[in-house]
Order: C-alpha cells, then structure tokens, then sequence
C-alpha cells in the first residue's frame, strides 16, 4: 500500500490560503504548484486544520467549504468540524 497522501486543490486565490495552513501545519509535505493546480504530497499523514485556515484568512472557515477547490485527494479521510485528516490507516 502507498505510503504518501496527497490532497489536490486547484491554483486560484480562495486556495493560496489553505495551502498556506496545509504547509504550515504539515513540515513534511511537498507542495507542486502547477497553472491549474496545487498537489501536496506527505508521507504517512496529512492534517488540515480549521483554526489554521481561519488564522491565513481571518474568518471563520467551515472544513466543508475545502470541498469548493478540491480537485482529487488520495488517503482515507477522517473528518470532524475541527480537522480534516487523510491517511491510509483504517
């Protein structure tokens, strides 16, 4: 089985703000920015945390609205209304 997650959003200016937290909250993750699209990539985990997205954009974020730039993601998700975690663990 594959040991890396990854989440793909795409590349416009309501993401830059949540990959911004992903990278922060994630020191091990590989972000590839490419015209379209952001893939970031990390072994094992990856957490994306609510407080850590509304510390980039000084609102309340609801985890749901990841959901508006999503493009693909690999990994088993283990969501709540705090965290949004992919991992291959079951």
């Amino acid at each position: 089985m594959a040991d890396k997650v990854f989440i793909a959003l795409q590349n416009n200016a309501d993401a830059q703000p949540i990959i911004l937290a992903i990278a922060a909250d994630n020191p091990e993750a590989v972000v590839v920015e490419s015209p379209g699209m952001v893939k970031i990539d990390c072994p094992g985990r990856l957490v994306i945390r609510r407080a850590s997205i509304e510390a980039q954009i000084g609102r309340d974020f609801d985890l749901q609205e990841l959901h508006l730039n999503l493009i693909s993601l690999g990994g088993n998700i283990d969501e709540d209304d705090d965290e949004f975690v992919l991992s291959w663990q079951r």
